[in-house]
């Protein structure tokens, strides 16, 4: 059973909707964001119903620090913003109110309707097989029956501090089982074909084991993330890769034949290893991810893709060197042609983009160790992040080891250290600027002079 769960919940699940009382569940207020009780007490007090719902109950059962905390009401979008003037109504597959609280957002959705009945425009809208607007609201039940997984499908109510179960989503955090609601694990990925991914996700996240018959058509269904925004599966990978479970989301991606579908180009790479290379170098550069999220230092996408997608710039960029192609033109080339076949599956912005190529393009000037060009290199203001890829690269025996040694301890070293290692000569006579063609030289008092001439024999005077 998982740690920090109330075990005084013996009886079976065999009602449609189990009630548990405060008494018989570990569920706190003073665990719930503060915010979130604000929320579901103006809403009660507005007379409509109001309940935590999703993953926020869920991990609170688990004894889990929950991420964000959703609330589920009777109330539409628009009555959530009469409720609150900090709300502001978002989305158009799913219509939402986010309350606003400085940076803390309360995500407010109104209960969802089931597939039965009469379509009426604008409502809902399916295209074979998949949900692309749903904005039919219904009640309590057909809400809960609409979620994906069942240990999702748990309402804490704010009227009697109840839990509501309508899925068997108790039963199922007791097992440590991940079950899709219904009787049709296909249909429901095929509704939503990420629900595959949030698959994974969980699975990684909880260290549960996906129920078979949920679990054997994600290889089979794969390609239907094809047809998903390439906008909203950026977001999913950085829920997959970004959150601390990165290394073993990655595994599951690929044990399900996933990965491919989100980065192919990197997926054909990983296929023809070399002495365990590049799977070590993708392998390292996400569990680093993982280690700085999890002692909670900054982390940023930009870094994670060009972990994902370096091997194919790479191997790219080889084969321009090989045609002659300069190391930086190379590096340029490669990196755009990269990143623009990777935007039909999933994009990345160009807040990310931009950054990413930088990484790589400052790779091959990072073998450039002599005069002025390791000092300019280092004010860079991508150089951080491009040394722990040149140090990443040399963990993985992808480049020799005394490179990123030499620009770590280039860092540590003092200026004369520096000149010292980069070969400055002491006393170098500066590069004499030159002259706009017909322009006069004066002498030290300002005075016009005779301009020397150049080395072509021209006195420039012409």
């Amino acid at each position: 059973m998982p740690e920090g769960y109330n075990d005084s919940l013996q009886s079976p699940i065999t009602d449609p909707c189990l009630i548990v009382p405060r008494d018989q569940h570990t569920i706190s207020r003073a665990n719930i964001s503060e915010n979130a009780v604000k929320v579901l007490y103006r809403l009660k007090q507005g007379g409509y119903q109001a309940y935590l719902v999703g993953g926020g109950v869920r991990d609170l059962l688990l004894g889990r620090e929950p991420k964000d905390f959703d609330v589920a009401t009777d109330a539409t979008p628009e009555d959530v913003r009469r409720v609150f003037r900090n709300c502001r109504l978002i989305g158009r597959r799913f219509r939402l109110a986010h309350v606003h609280f400085g940076r803390e957002i309360i995500e407010v959705a109104t209960f969802r309707g089931g597939g039965d009945g009469e379509e009426v425009p604008g409502e809902r809208h399916i295209e074979n097989g998949m949900i692309v607007r749903d904005n039919r609201y219904g009640t309590r039940e057909e809400d809960a029956l609409r979620r994906d997984f069942t240990i999702n499908a748990l309402y804490y109510n704010i009227a009697d501090f109840s839990v509501i179960d309508y899925a068997g989503g108790l039963d199922d955090l007791r097992a440590g089982r991940l079950r899709l609601i219904g009787d049709d694990p296909e249909c429901r990925y095929r509704e939503d074909p990420v629900r595959m991914l949030r698959a994974v996700r969980f699975a990684a996240k909880l260290g549960f084991k996906i129920d078979p018959d949920c679990e054997r058509p994600l290889i089979e269904l794969g390609q239907l993330l094809q047809d998903v925004p390439a906008a909203r599966l950026f977001e999913e990978v950085l829920k997959l890769f970004l959150a601390g479970i990165g290394l073993e989301s990655f595994e599951k991606l690929r044990h399900y034949d996933l990965f491919g579908r989100l980065f192919p180009a990197t997926e054909e790479c990983l296929a023809h290893e070399d002495q365990s290379f590049p799977i070590t170098f993708v392998s390292r550069g996400i569990a680093n991810t993982d280690k700085r999220v999890q002692e909670g230092k900054p982390v940023t996408p930009a870094f994670l893709f060009a972990v994902l997608l370096w091997e194919p710039a790479r191997r790219r960029y080889e084969e321009l060197i090989a045609v002659d192609k300069s190391p930086f033109d190379a590096m340029v080339m490669a990196g755009g042609e990269v990143l623009s076949a990777q935007q039909s599956t999933v994009s990345i912005p160009k807040r990310f983009g931009l950054p990413m190529r930088e990484i790589w393009e400052l790779q091959p000037r990072l073998e450039q160790r002599q005069g002025k060009r390791p000092f300019r290199l280092a004010a860079h203001p991508r150089f951080r992040a491009a040394y722990d890829f040149l140090v990443l690269r040399a963990e993985s025996g992808e480049v020799d080891a005394e490179l990123a040694q030499w620009w770590t301890q280039f860092q540590e070293a003092n200026g004369e250290e520096r000149a010292g290692m980069a070969g400055a000569r002491k006393g170098k006579r500066p590069r004499r600027r030159k002259r706009r063609p017909g322009a006069a030289a004066k002498d030290g008092a300002g005075n016009a002079a005779v301009q020397a001439p150049s080395a072509t024999g021209s006195t420039g005077a012409d």
